[in-house]
């Protein structure tokens, strides 16, 4: 948004986004599946929660024992931010993000000492989110840590889409592809996911830690060859999956193994949550919102371009005004990519390279015409911002502060070029992950 756009319309908007983090809050919603269940006196109950949502499911599992005369035999919290443990028994540790660093392998030794104390007769609860692919980011034997943050930074450069880089750091993770269902077997396992994957795929969440990897060795290197990537992996990485494929060294855990025999899933928060939740805050407020079947997906300029082209599509029925029709509101969800070309490394992340790229398409558009692009986690790329909201009037502005909108949004550096003119949206950490949201207005009007 720039200084001159309608504080309504930033309002509106900030509201709806607010709404549709708020669904995805992952502890009402574990609150509600842990309740149900039937505590077995006799069984030890461990608690291990991972990713950027660890903390406020670890929070409210404890709150759930405690409230049926219950506590944790122990157990570990890796999230991505530092604090407090939320009982004395689990003990907390911080994973880094968006790609492994020390941090990360403290994390994955410290889940192997929590694994190693789980019994057969025990019931474990893992608390899933996204991030914890990262956050416990260690390599497979063979490969060194250096090894492994070299592929997670290639695969983040690389435009491929979530699903698929999941289907490959998961062939390098020590943690992923069913791994930890393996190491916890034969104890009781309850895994509670928040999606951050496109469809909900539940192999691809967190790298699938107890899901049984579906993907084959061969497919992995397909995959790798598809991003022009097989050649510039390390070569002990090159050889890992050559081992795999050809039979000298064991698969990952696939479906029917005997390691998932105790282990249930079930999904708590997703994408599709938060959008409907938006779009019903949306008409409270007295807007007709849509909520976009199709999901977000390829790099995130084009979808920026195409989500804005789409927004003025359906305001054109707003050039003639008519006071009695309501405010049209259009919500998007899924997760863009951005593609480092030619050396470039600016500061932003996806979503606001989606918004300057709008902000591009949206030039010269009339006041009431908005759009928000934000990440729900509360935090877009390796910036303070979740994302940034624009208007008609933005593109214009920044270029009057002195930038050049199209040579940053080439370099993506939209962080600087956003903040130049007071467009980044700063919610802080929300404590969720369900990937992004994008939600256009039209004739939302003045302040």
């Amino acid at each position: 948004m720039s200084r001159s756009t309608p504080p309504l319309a930033r309002d509106l908007l900030t509201e709806l986004y607010a709404a549709a983090v708020a669904a995805a809050a992952p502890g009402p919603a574990l609150s509600i599946r842990l309740q149900q269940l039937e505590l077995e006196v006799r069984r030890r109950i461990w608690i291990i929660a991972l990713g950027k949502a660890a903390l406020p499911m670890a929070v409210t599992a404890v709150q759930v024992l405690e409230s049926r005369g219950h506590y944790p035999a122990g157990g570990l919290v890796i999230a991505a931010e530092g604090g407090q443990s939320p009982h004395s028994h689990l003990a907390l540790v911080k994973g880094d993000h968006p790609e492994p660093g020390a941090g990360s392998l403290a994390a994955a030794e410290a889940l192997a000492v929590a694994t190693s104390k789980v019994s057969p007769a025990d019931e474990v609860w893992i608390l899933l989110s996204g991030g914890a692919t990262s956050m416990v980011g260690a390599p497979e034997p063979g490969l060194t840590p250096k090894d492994l943050t070299a592929i997670y930074a290639l695969l983040l450069g690389s435009g491929l889409d979530i699903t698929a880089m999941n289907r490959i750091r998961k062939r390098f993770s020590r943690w992923g592809g069913g791994r930890l269902a393996r190491a916890l077997a034969p104890a009781l396992v309850r895994v509670y996911i928040v999606s951050d994957v496109i469809g909900d795929d539940l192999p691809s969440i967190g790298s699938g830690p107890c899901v049984p990897d579906p993907t084959t060795a061969a497919e992995v290197r397909a995959l790798l060859e598809s991003g022009a990537l097989w050649s510039r992996i390390p070569e002990a990485a090159r050889q890992l999956v050559i081992s795999a494929e050809s039979g000298r060294t064991a698969e990952t855990p696939k479906p029917g193994d005997q390691a998932f025999a105790g282990v249930t899933l079930e999904l708590v928060a997703s994408n599709k949550l938060a959008l409907e939740a938006a779009a019903r805050r949306a008409a409270e407020l007295g807007l007709a919102p849509e909520v976009i079947e199709a999901p977000l997906a390829g790099e995130a300029w084009a979808a920026g371009a195409s989500v804005a082209a789409n927004l003025l599509n359906n305001c054109v029925q707003f050039s003639i005004p008519q006071p009695t029709r309501a405010p049209s509101c259009m919500i998007w969800g899924g997760e863009t990519t951005v593609i480092l070309r030619d050396g470039h490394k600016g500061l932003g992340g996806r979503s606001q390279e989606l918004a300057l790229a709008a902000a591009r398409a949206l030039d010269g558009e009339p006041q009431g015409i908005a759009l928000l692009a934000a990440g729900t986690d509360g935090r877009d790329g390796p910036t303070d911002a979740a994302g940034a909201i624009v208007d008609g009037s933005t593109w214009a502005a920044i270029a009057a502060v002195g930038r050049d909108p199209a040579g940053d949004l080439a370099a993506h550096n939209a962080y600087p070029a956003l903040d130049s003119v007071g467009a980044l949206l700063k919610p802080g950490l929300t404590g969720t992950n369900v990937m992004d949201i994008v939600i256009g207005i039209c004739g939302g009007g003045k302040a």
